[in-house]
């Protein structure tokens, strides 16, 4: 191999350990957005999708929490397939992915699949969501 060539290679893996190690440092960030900020309520995120079965399953659990607990802890539900940067920002690997916010917008639980209503009331009331 020729010296030229060698240094092409060398660069292009510095470029790409540097590349890496920004990717990951981004991949740690606290999503910023809508679905992490809001009104100073612990907040739950759903990411899914109207066409995922278990999302679908999960549709009437949310809507029952986000009226039982209006006022006291916010329930979202963003459907990635018409805003897929939401999937983006929230580094979300499969859908449904359900994102717990504390009060001041930091994320403190995350969960991949489905998850019922008693897991959910669980993880709100371990927020001192009553």
């Amino acid at each position: 191999m020729s010296r030229a060539a060698r240094s092409v290679l060398v660069l292009a893996a510095i470029a790409a350990l540097v590349a890496g190690s920004e990717w990951s440092k981004r991949r740690r960030e606290p999503p910023a957005g809508p679905a992490a900020e809001g009104s100073g309520l612990p907040r739950l995120v759903d990411l899914g999708a109207t066409t995922c079965v278990p999302c679908r399953k999960m549709a009437p659990i949310l809507a029952d929490l986000k009226r039982e607990y209006a006022g006291r802890a916010d329930i979202v539900f963003i459907d990635v397939w018409e805003n897929p940067d939401a999937g983006d920002s929230h580094r979300i690997r499969g859908i449904p992915t359900q994102v717990f916010f504390d009060a001041r917008g930091q994320e403190v639980w995350r969960h991949e699949g489905f998850l019922g209503r008693p897991e959910i009331v669980a993880r709100l009331r371990a927020m001192g969501v009553e």
